[in-house]
């Protein structure tokens, strides 16, 4: 059988941590949240005073910085050191400003290396936004999951919600809308499908229809001869 390296790139709230997770543990492979690589990121260069466009403050701090994804009783949680950041690296603040570090070339260039060699082994999920289009370009399998801008907001607030991290919707959209405008028009690896991505809607589509749709994609690619 063949072990495949699976990209799911698409905008915030479109479903694909929950998609990922699920469609990694369908297939017992790992998991790997991208994007919570650069909120450690920010919320390093925050703890330590560093401005999202202070690309030699952040180089510096990358050279340095011990970011490790561990297993736990609790799920996959993400450290800087020894202290577990999965649950600070959640709030509104951070997503903007990893938003802000990940258009910076030196935050991406220090991650790139990780990332792929997270990947070397494959049988592995990766989820982020260029997972497709740069990480891994030669991905075996690459989605593109998206959902209207409506919809990915309210599930962001309902999220917010549930953590006790009480905002406003209307703040919510306006901060999803700004982060779309960001990582799009970067110029650094913009967010957009890979030219190969199976571009997949989840807008109408619950979590198992969305599995049900990629897994069509990942079985022919699992049995092929290697």
């Amino acid at each position: 059988m063949q072990k495949l390296v699976i990209t799911i790139d698409g905008p915030a709230g479109a479903g694909k941590t929950t998609v990922s997770k699920a469609l990694a543990d369908r297939l017992q492979y790992r998991y790997i949240d991208t994007g919570a690589l650069y909120r450690g990121v920010a919320y390093a260069a925050k703890a330590k005073n560093i401005a999202a466009d202070d690309d030699k403050g952040l180089k510096n701090l990358c050279r340095d910085l011990e970011l490790q994804f561990v297993r736990t009783d609790t799920g996959v949680r993400l450290f800087c050191g020894p202290t577990d950041i999965s649950d600070d690296i959640r709030t509104p603040e951070m997503s903007m400003m990893a938003s802000a570090v990940s258009a910076r070339p030196v935050v991406r260039k220090a991650l790139l290396g990780l990332q792929r060699r997270l990947g070397a082994q494959k049988a592995a999920v990766f989820e982020g936004r260029d997972m497709g289009t740069v990480v891994f370009p030669e991905a075996d399998v690459k989605f593109f999951l998206t959902a209207d801008l409506e919809i990915r907001a309210s599930r962001r607030h309902r999220e917010l919600e549930e953590k006790k991290s009480f905002q406003k919707y209307e703040e919510v959209e306006k901060d999803m809308q700004r982060r779309d405008h960001n990582d799009s028009s970067r110029k650094t690896a913009p967010l957009k499908p890979a030219e190969d991505a199976i571009v997949i809607d989840s807008t109408q589509h619950s979590v198992e229809s969305v599995i049900e749709q990629m897994m069509h994609h990942i079985n022919p690619k699992i049995a092929a001869a290697p």
